[in-house]
């Protein structure tokens, strides 16, 4: 399988360094954006930044309290917050034009496309969206109670993570369950973690939700909707509701995969992805 060369580098946004992985030209003002979810970090996209690459620009960085990126106790670790910074780095890369790729709280990209109508051409769904009706998933719960949410974080091990994940994703091989891990090993990560959740409890998610669909919606903008089919974390009823804020989504469901179907059957989702993007580019 053909794959476009990765480049990386370091990058400072709003005073935040952070790992840029990049492929295809490197100024075009066109480009696939992808924004990883929670724990990240940006690593997970390479296989998609290197298909895409071939035939655009495409780019990704760690999110501030994430994988590389730096972590500043005063980072508003909201959708809003990401958002903003969604918007500096791609004026600092000199993206005018934006094709999104979003997993997990990775949706936080689509606040920023509801507020830049004018620079949003199109949207790669997975396992997320505009969620509205949403029930946040146990471990969620777990992070949003204070003083529990401290706790598990305190007494997670590799051993842990890798016994749940079996359960929940049992695809993914341990390489990619250890990153997983790893991602969440560092303890300013574990607190932002923490933050995004309590930030985003039911009732002000169910608002945001609400809200971003309504503005999204008369947009219209080409989508695709792409689910494992057997996600425990964001059941596979939720892809339909993307339709909510894009009313022409095309939805594909990946029979055999978890939350991270780009991962864990990644020959199949790139080709999904590739085979929409390619025509928009």
């Amino acid at each position: 399988m053909n794959t476009a060369l990765i480049r990386e580098r370091d990058v400072t946004v709003d005073g935040i360094r952070t790992v840029l992985r990049e492929a295809g030209p490197r100024d075009a003002s066109e480009a696939v954006v992808f924004c990883h979810g929670n724990p990240g970090p940006s690593e997970d996209w390479i296989g998609l930044i290197g298909r895409v690459g071939l035939f655009a620009r495409a780019v990704a960085w760690d999110a501030p309290g994430f994988g590389r990126a730096d972590k500043p106790k005063e980072f508003p670790h909201t959708v809003e917050g990401h958002a903003a910074f969604i918007g500096s780095v791609v004026d600092e890369l000199g993206i005018d034009r934006v094709h999104l790729v979003v997993h997990d709280f990775g949706a936080w990209g689509l606040e920023w496309a509801a507020t830049h109508p004018d620079r949003f051409a199109s949207a790669v769904i997975i396992n997320s969206g505009v969620l509205i009706g949403y029930r946040w998933h146990w471990m969620a719960r777990v992070w949003q109670t204070p003083l529990l949410g401290e706790l598990f974080m305190a007494t997670s091990s590799r051993a842990g993570i890798r016994l749940i994940m079996g359960k929940t994703d049992p695809k993914l091989t341990r390489g990619q369950v250890d990153r997983i891990y790893n991602a969440m090993s560092d303890p300013a990560t574990k607190r932002a973690v923490l933050r995004l959740y309590r930030a985003s409890k039911r009732t002000t998610f169910a608002a945001w939700a609400e809200h971003t669909a309504a503005r999204l919606r008369p947009l219209d903008r080409p989508a695709l909707v792409a689910w494992g089919a057997d996600d425990r974390f964001v059941p596979v009823r939720y892809a339909e509701g993307n339709r909510s804020s894009f009313p022409r989504a095309e939805i594909a469901t990946i029979d055999g995969s978890g939350h991270w179907p780009f991962l864990d059957n990644s020959r199949l989702v790139e080709d999904i992805v590739c085979k929409f993007l390619q025509p928009l580019l």
